[in-house]
């Protein structure tokens, strides 16, 4: 069976039943999730369905998207030469019981070479062999953000912060910009300040990530020095409120994300400069062409570890285990409905 999202309204969702087939093509692997993180970064996968083709990593009818997820996956079939059966790879994944890949041998995999997936960048295609660790939740719930976060604080330093003493993250809350103030705070020589709700305000401070937490109805608050501003609420409203507040002080905005989904994003004209969108993939295929691969993956398998290691103090594992559990909390992260301390690990059985 396959989760699959209203394309036209991500409230609505499904389980569509289908089946593993019996024989595989040649060169075709059959993997069986293992497990995998669901948490508000898919939503925004959903959010940006259509505009960074996310529905096209696994077609179905047109008016339905396949989430996807990153996860842990098993080889229960192949017709591979070079893919053992019982191999387990991390990679991103079709919500799903099973998935089929048109696989391709990689230095530490393989990669879906199907023709619909050429287009799609290689951090989305790949299958990396993994083996288990103690802390495989974790790693799911922060390995694809981080490398988001990591980047953006290396695209950032690269740019030497626009020329700004502070960085400002809307939703501070999330785990995105938790990993990013951990990445700023440890290699960038900036404030780091973060804007939650006041619901959320003491927990995003008690993690000592961010030099400074105000809630959003102190946003007129804000120091007045010279900032980068990183969007990952995509509330446009609470935007404008900082952009009003810091003014020509703003050197840049990142927008990274949609926390406030359903906020209304019409009728609000910022001044420049205008958010851009923070492409990770772009920045991933830079820095590789640049540093090569290797390196790259080190410094951020490096960076990862550290980061995972930190939240054993606040992080709690929920586990979601069949077909209806995970349908309500795609339904609570939809709503808002999750708490910041949870990371949640989602499995069939």
């Amino acid at each position: 069976m396959h989760f699959e999202i209203e394309r036209g309204d991500i409230r609505h969702s499904r389980w569509a039943p289908t089946v593993a087939p019996v024989e595989l093509a040649a060169g075709e692997v059959l993997l069986t999730l293992e497990r995998a993180a669901l948490t508000s970064n898919n939503v925004s996968y959903a959010l940006s369905g259509d505009m960074l083709d996310y529905w096209g990593f696994f077609p179905t009818e047109p008016a339905w998207g396949r989430l996807p997820v990153m996860g842990f996956g098993v080889v229960t079939k192949s017709a591979h030469p070079e893919v053992a059966v019982g191999g387990r790879y991390f990679g991103f994944f079709p919500l799903a019981d099973h998935h089929v890949v048109a696989a391709r041998s990689t230095a530490g995999g393989f990669s879906d070479a199907a023709p619909w997936r050429e287009k799609h960048a290689a951090a989305y295609r790949n299958f990396d062999l993994a083996q288990p660790t103690p802390h495989d939740d974790a790693l799911l719930i922060f390995r694809g953000l981080f490398i988001t976060s990591f980047l953006l604080e290396d695209f950032l330093r690269e740019h030497h912060h626009f020329g700004a003493e502070q960085v400002v993250v809307l939703s501070a809350s999330s785990k995105t910009a938790i990993a990013l103030a951990h990445c700023l705070r440890t290699s960038s020589k900036v404030n780091v300040v973060g804007l939650t709700s006041t619901r959320n305000t003491s927990f995003t401070d008690s993690l000592g990530e961010y030099h400074q937490v105000l809630s959003y109805d102190q946003i007129a608050a804000l120091d007045s020095r010279p900032a980068v501003v990183v969007d990952m609420s995509g509330n446009m409203q609470m935007l404008a409120q900082v952009y009003a507040a810091l003014g020509a002080n703003i050197k840049h905005c990142a927008s990274v994300g949609a926390t406030h989904w359903d906020a209304p994003r019409h009728g609000v004209t910022l001044p420049d400069p205008r958010p851009q969108f923070f492409f990770a993939p772009s920045q991933l295929s830079k820095r590789g062409k640049e540093l090569g691969r290797e390196v790259l993956n080190q410094r951020i398998t490096e960076a990862l570890d550290v980061f995972v290691a930190s939240t054993d103090a606040w992080l709690q594992i929920q586990r979601s285990v069949g077909s209806a559990a995970i349908g309500e909390l795609y339904g609570a992260l939809v709503r808002g409905d999750t708490q910041p301390n949870e990371g949640n690990s989602i499995s069939f059985s």
